[in-house]
């Protein structure tokens, strides 16, 4: 039996998310038993790659840096499931979506600083007007909400994923 091929991303989140993927411990090594990871911050792959079982994605999409991504990841993934509830509701990233672009970053690297002010654009990705949720810009196959969601639940739902099967998050997720 071949494994399947998991790839997590990383997209505006605080990484909670993938540390509580850490968080499963020594089932790490059932899940590399079952799973090749072919993508992530554990991973030292460049390129998102082609044919890729199920991609956990962390984070809302906040630039368009993240949009492409997304849309990449999208492409080339055969379900993606939003982890955490910046991905699944854009949560604390979406806390600048009242303020417009231009001014935020006016108030962030102009006003806000003491020396050398002036805004990055060499290398740093272009803000969207609004961050959002995974969903509203590609398909999303499954959402587990939780800031972070426990390592249990997260452990759960790749083990019903690697065994095929859909996880039922009826009494394992919530927001929060």
């Amino acid at each position: 039996m071949s494994k399947i091929k998991l790839a997590t991303v990383w997209l505006d989140g605080c990484a909670g998310c993938h540390m509580s993927l850490l968080d499963i411990d020594e089932s790490l090594a059932a899940v590399a038993g079952k799973a090749d990871i072919v993508y992530g911050p554990l991973v030292d792959a460049q390129e998102f790659p082609e044919g890729v079982d199920v991609t956990l994605v962390e984070g809302a999409v906040s630039s368009q840096d993240d949009l492409k991504k997304i849309q990449v990841i999208r492409k080339r993934s055969r379900l993606v499931v939003a982890l955490g509830d910046c991905a699944v509701t854009s949560n604390v990233s979406a806390m600048r979506n009242t303020i417009p672009v231009r001014k935020l970053l006016d108030r962030v690297y102009l006003k806000g600083v003491q020396s050398q002010p002036g805004i990055p654009n060499d290398g740093v990705p272009a803000l969207l007007k609004h961050a959002v949720p995974v969903h509203e810009v590609v398909k999303v196959d499954l959402h587990v909400p939780g800031c972070p969601p426990p390592a249990a639940t997260i452990l759960s739902v790749v083990a019903e994923l690697l065994e095929g099967r859909k996880p039922d998050l009826g009494t394992k997720a919530k927001f929060g």
